[in-house]
């Protein structure tokens, strides 16, 4: 069971929309880190202030240093609703003068004022470390603060820069979901039209509001349907023609098949059945003209599998078995063809048939007694010819002649009108060229047919 297929609408969102909310969530994730980064920025700078205030009230005492704040002042400095602060104050030498024995020991360096994060009693914590002097002393002062007012300040910042992009992206996407929804809507129209339309009509598709992308494609799908009104135009009108073609020798055969029902006497019934085999002869001829025909379609044939034939052998093997037939009829049916082969790409059932055409249509139309001549040559390019002693076409009628079920007026030989049509869709599939001129001897035709040279592989 197939799936369902991909909608362009479906796909134009998920090409618009995906990127949008990946950049929404990049811009989100650079938001977040932001607002770390300024809340770290702000509670920092409260703590180093804290820390400076502190060091002002480190005084000498002796050959020591003594810190003097009044608890008071103190609580007061170290108050917070939100976070709870701790503070140290260490000599140069290590010894701790004030503040909170849990508190790390400050860490080795000259950085005036530095940042670091820490545990205090199972608690994340942020301690700065203020390098100074007092009284020619040098002075460590830490304080250290959770990071809970840290945090929700940057949550905060978070919710108050992220809601508002939340929200510009959602209304974002309802403007791309409606922009899509409406730059779609002709192609809706466009297939509501087709949709609408009866299989027998095959006009042109208009729609002037296609976007101009659509438009090449609207283009091609009528020039489609306009071959394909050609093509069936060309069926039906081939149905028609034989359809009329065929019911005039089943009419001669249904009226042959009543008179013999009639006879009494043998010898007519006998003669009766004659002329009845010979309308189904020619019938059988017809039917298999029409079949080859449609057979030989370019447009019917999908694929044509060419390989290289002798054009000699085959021209020379066809005219030989045309023999009684000519014998028959008193013709001369001579071959003059070149002693090498002359190759060319083809197929040689239809190239058969080609050649059974042009041999028959020249022994058909030619006087008893008459000359058929099949020739093939290699150069200037391969090419077989067939002449005959037949009236001579004249030259408005030399491209009639290939059209199908057409006839010269004025002669009496028993034809389709199918076999030329037949020589032509076969050259049209091989590439030849096929042409009509008069004979060499001034009397009857020439048909000849030109192919392509088969290019020899370089050695």
């Amino acid at each position: 069971m197939s799936g369902r297929k991909a909608t362009l609408r479906g796909k134009l969102l998920r090409w618009l929309l995906i990127p949008l909310s990946l950049l929404f969530l990049v811009d989100a994730v650079g938001s977040y880190l932001l607002a770390n980064r300024l809340s770290s920025r702000v509670q920092d700078g409260q703590l180093i202030e804290i820390a400076r205030e502190l060091a002002l009230h480190v005084r000498p005492s002796g050959a020591s240093l003594a810190f003097d704040l009044e608890k008071d002042a103190e609580r007061t400095l170290l108050l917070d609703e939100v976070d709870e602060l701790h503070y140290a104050v260490t000599t140069g030498d290590g010894v701790r003068i004030a503040g909170d024995a849990t508190l790390p020991a400050p860490g080795a360096g000259a950085v005036r004022g530095a940042f670091r994060d820490a545990t205090l009693d199972g608690r994340a914590v942020r301690i700065v470390e203020l390098r100074t002097v007092a009284a020619a002393h040098p002075v460590v002062v830490q304080v250290a603060g959770t990071m809970l007012k840290r945090d929700a300040l940057a949550d905060e910042i978070v919710v108050d820069v992220i809601l508002p992009q939340l929200l510009l992206i959602l209304f974002a996407g309802l403007l791309v979901w409606f922009g899509v929804t409406q730059g779609l809507a002709p192609l809706k129209h466009l297939q509501q039209a087709v949709a609408a339309r009866s299989h027998r009509d095959l006009s042109p598709v208009a729609a002037a509001d296609v976007p101009g992308e659509v438009h090449p494609l609207l283009v091609s799908i009528n020039d489609l349907m306009s071959r394909l009104d050609d093509v069936l135009g060309q069926q039906n009108r081939f149905i028609a023609d034989a359809a009329h073609q065929l019911r005039t020798p089943v009419a001669g055969l249904k009226a042959h098949i009543e008179i013999a029902l009639r006879e009494e006497d043998p010898a007519q019934m006998r003669q009766s059945l004659a002329q009845l085999y010979i309308g189904v002869e020619r019938m059988s001829h017809l039917v298999s003209q029409l079949l080859s025909l449609a057979r030989n379609e370019p447009s019917s044939v999908k694929k044509l599998d060419l390989a290289p034939v002798d054009l000699a052998k085959l021209a020379f093997d066809v005219t030989m078995e045309w023999v009684p037939q000519a014998y028959r009829r008193k013709i001369d049916l001579g071959f003059d063809g070149e002693r090498e082969h002359v190759p060319i790409h083809g197929d040689a059932t239809r190239l058969t048939e080609l050649i059974n055409n042009l041999v028959d249509n020249a022994i058909r139309y030619s006087r008893d007694g008459g000359r058929v001549t099949v020739s093939v040559a290699g150069e200037p390019s391969p090419r077989i010819s067939v002449s005959d002693d037949g009236p001579t076409i004249p030259v408005p009628d030399r491209e009639r002649v290939f059209e199908r079920f057409h006839r010269l007026l004025g002669t009496r030989a028993d034809g389709s009108g199918l076999g030329l049509a037949i020589v032509r869709e076969i050259a049209t599939l091989h590439g030849a060229r096929i042409v009509l001129d008069d004979d060499v001897d001034g009397v009857g035709n020439t048909f000849t047919v030109s192919f392509a040279a088969l290019r020899e592989p370089a050695l």
